[in-house]
């Protein structure tokens, strides 16, 4: 069988004898032996260059000048270090818990004296005109200007009564030592939080109206007790108003505290309840409970507190619960009456007094703790986390007239 080859569909084109230039050749173009052979002779070159570049003339180096030996001083030249004066708190390697409290509280007998200034010009300064140099004090203007200064009609005229049976003793030293007896006793000189159980946290709820303070406060309580190195849970219970739980959130940021938070309008009893299994599980020292500010004449709002303590009871048995009322010092005998209702309804533990540093008038606090026998555990003298300061009575009543 033959084959026969198909010739191209198309005429080709005869191809030319003449030949194109070829472009001179690089290294890149180059491959294999000749590649091997340019790159030898390119290396050859550069070392040819390399030795044929005159050498640059080295410096000579500087020479060192001799160092001095210093020269031998008398014993009466020889100077003299000055002492360090010794301070007047050693810290450092001196430090001590015992130091380092009495500094604290030297701090904040400073800042309760100036937070006092103007019920110290105030109240403090009628008092001590009325009080006169000897026995020639004007008793009817010392008992006027303590129903004035929120001590109370009926408390400021048995003041005076018991006063005035005073014998060998001045005017001012009678009613100074009168005021100091109206405070209630208290188990230590500050308050510090307990266990509501045995191996479980603290617990407080804080209670009291709106527009007194009461979340600034929280967070001001939180701040103290973090830099005493415990551990914080806020429970975010006013849910009746959304600010506070942001208001709360910003706090517990700041302080470095956590905090519990449900939904605005939720049930105050349930973020509480959550809140008491968040610590526990945490091994938190501590849980300080925000609740709805109210006015003290909504039975329906007042209810409201009772069920958180019946879901504390229910949650930890026994738990002893601390329940502070924060009242505005401003506020007066208003304030009085709001702190009773309360109290009654909750069982107050301790009062939270602020904005004392904006009011003339100091005498609400021995109102406060002769009607209802509850002790003022912290005072607030100002804006800063550090203006809520431990209530001491006897600083608080020489902070008055001193």
């Amino acid at each position: 069988m033959r084959f026969f080859r198909r010739g191209p569909s198309e005429p080709q084109e005869p191809e030319s004898d003449a030949q194109e230039p070829l472009a001179p050749q690089t290294t890149e173009d180059l491959i294999g032996e000749e590649w091997r052979r340019v790159s030898a002779d390119a290396d050859e070159a550069d070392e040819a260059e390399i030795l044929e570049a005159p050498a640059a003339p080295e410096e000579p180096l500087a020479e060192e000048p001799p160092a001095e030996e210093p020269a031998p001083q008398s014993a009466a030249e020889a100077p003299v270090a000055d002492a360090e004066p010794a301070p007047a708190w050693a810290w450092g390697a001196d430090w001590s818990p015992e130091k380092a409290d009495a500094a604290r509280r030297e701090r904040e007998l400073q800042q309760l004296e100036d937070g006092l200034e103007k019920s110290r010009t105030g109240f403090g300064a009628r008092l001590r005109s009325a009080f006169g140099g000897g026995d020639d004090a004007d008793w009817d203007e010392i008992e006027e200007i303590l129903i004035t200064g929120d001590v109370g009609a009926a408390l400021s005229m048995d003041l005076v009564e018991q006063a005035r049976r005073r014998r060998n003793v001045t005017a001012e030293t009678a009613v100074r030592e009168e005021l100091a007896a109206l405070l209630a006793p208290r188990d230590a000189r500050h308050w510090e939080p307990t266990p509501a159980v045995e191996g479980g946290p603290g617990i407080v709820l804080v209670v009291g109206v709106n527009g007194t303070g009461k979340t600034t406060t929280i967070g001001k309580l939180a701040a103290r007790e973090r830099a005493n190195g415990r551990r914080v849970v806020l429970a975010a219970a006013d849910t009746f108003r959304a600010a506070a739980i942001d208001q709360l959130r910003i706090w517990a940021q700041r302080t470095d505290s956590e905090i519990i938070a449900h939904a605005p309008n939720a049930d105050p009893a349930a973020v509480v309840f959550d809140a008491l299994d968040a610590a526990i599980a945490r091994h938190a020292d501590v849980i300080i409970a925000d609740t709805a500010g109210r006015l003290h004449t909504k039975a329906n709002l007042m209810d409201e507190l009772s069920k958180v303590r019946r879901v504390i009871d229910k949650r930890l048995p026994g738990a002893s619960v601390e329940t502070f009322f924060v009242l505005d010092a401003t506020t007066g005998q208003n304030g009085l009456a709001q702190a009773k209702a309360f109290h009654g309804a909750v069982g107050l533990t301790g009062v939270i007094l602020t904005k004392l540093d904006s009011t003339a008038k100091g005498g609400i606090v021995f109102a406060i703790e002769r009607e209802l026998g509850v002790p003022v555990r912290f005072v607030g003298v100002g804006e800063k986390a550090e203006d809520l300061l431990p209530f001491d009575p006897e600083a608080f009543v020489a902070a008055l007239f001193d």
